[in-house]
């Protein structure tokens, strides 16, 4: 097996631990918060890195929230983790709780939560729910953070 193969194998495989690692730590960091100073919140202004949701996202949230009483009150949250056929695949789950590294967007009364590490890699993305014949499914629909991804938008390649 030749060096770089090699390398890359080795690569692949660290990264899903380092990437776990380096979130772990930051979580850490962050709900140590006495230790750190706290600054202001900015204030919510619509900007060029805002996360946008679609139409389709919104009704989707809406539809969960009003016909399971478990999904009441429940966030959208996306986050990325590496791996994937690309480099780094997009995360989505319910959630009923928010962290203090958390960017909070929303549309409509729904709301999507994205951590700080997470929001790098998806800075004015757009978040769209679709209907297929094999899946139904959030998915990231653009990000300006990706210079390409797999083609069933599950995983992207970080510019």
């Amino acid at each position: 097996m030749s060096s770089a193969l090699s390398r890359s194998l080795l690569l692949h495989r660290l990264t899903p631990f380092f990437a776990s690692r380096i979130r772990q730590n930051h979580r850490l960091l962050s709900s140590s918060s006495s230790a750190l100073p706290e600054f202001p919140s900015p204030s919510p202004s619509p900007s060029v890195d805002a996360i946008q949701m679609t139409d389709n996202c919104v009704r989707r949230m809406k539809e969960l929230q009003a016909t399971d009483t478990s999904s009441e009150g429940k966030l959208l949250r996306l986050s990325i983790e590496a791996g994937g056929c690309s480099g780094f695949q997009y995360n989505f789950l319910l959630d009923d709780k928010t962290n203090s590294d958390d960017r909070i967007f929303e549309r409509d009364g729904v709301k999507l939560v994205v951590d700080k590490i997470s929001f790098d890699f998806v800075k004015g993305a757009t978040v769209d729910y679709v209907e297929e014949l094999i899946r139904s499914a959030f998915q990231v629909a653009t990000n300006p953070s990706a210079v390409g991804g797999c083609s069933c938008k599950s995983s992207f390649m970080a510019k």
